[in-house]
């Protein structure tokens, strides 16, 4: 571990009675949701919510896939991987699809369309309280999501690329300095449900973490510090 790794863990540590009270101001209790007012709106399909894939064949399945073919997504895809990932499943309580440390949903989850049947170019904001898509950037964003991808080409390659940014007060607000340990945590829960997801639907995908900090966030449009991009992955046909 470098120095700054260590002190991080050592000062996010809980040590049995000692661990640090914060009293929670309900009257600023962050909102688990975020909207681009007057965006573009695209309703996504209902998700299959039953059936499928057999779960331990799909585990047993499970590849990082980093080429693919030029064959198209579909709609319904794009839907059953972000109802997979963040959906609501049960919508008196607002629970989602995978776990969050408190029920504070600090993970956001944006799109870049490359190619995929009846959806422009572009990058796309997943709402999940109406399960739709918002339209945050028209146009072609292979190269940027490529550049901020540490170069890589299956970045540019991919139909679809999922970019999930964490939005850090809504963990801190509750978690303090605790909250960053749990912020990866829940980031994680989501990268795996896709990638289970994906194999189910018998698509290739490939998490990435290694990125250009700063090129991520400008791609997206977020500033690095109330918000930042934490975690990347594509999706598409192998070859």
């Amino acid at each position: 571990m470098t120095d700054s790794g260590k002190e991080f863990h050592k000062k996010t540590s809980y040590i049995r009675g000692n661990i640090p009270r914060v009293r929670l101001d309900w009257t600023h209790e962050p909102s688990r949701y975020k909207e681009y007012d007057g965006a573009k709106k695209i309703k996504l399909p209902l998700p299959q919510k039953r059936g499928g894939a057999p779960l331990w064949d799909v585990i047993k399945k499970r590849r990082s896939i980093r080429k693919y073919n030029n064959k198209k997504l579909n709609i319904r895809e794009i839907s059953q991987l972000l109802w997979a990932t963040q959906g609501i499943t049960e919508r008196s309580r607002e629970f989602r699809a995978t776990p969050s440390a408190g029920g504070l949903y600090p993970i956001l989850t944006y799109v870049v369309i490359n190619n995929v049947e009846n959806l422009d170019a572009g990058l796309y904001h997943y709402n999940v309280k109406n399960h739709e898509l918002q339209l945050v950037g028209a146009g072609d964003k292979r190269e940027q999501v490529t550049r901020a991808a540490l170069d890589q080409r299956m970045a540019f390659n991919a139909p679809v690329v999922f970019v999930w940014s964490c939005i850090f007060q809504r963990s801190v607000w509750k978690y303090s300095e605790r909250a960053y340990r749990y912020i990866y945590m829940d980031v994680g829960h989501i990268g795996q449900s896709m990638v289970t997801a994906g194999t189910a639907l018998g698509l290739g995908s490939c998490l990435i973490g290694a990125l250009y900090d700063e090129e991520a966030n400008e791609l997206i449009g977020v500033d690095g510090e109330g918000e930042s991009v934490v975690y990347m992955c594509t999706v598409g046909h192998s070859e």
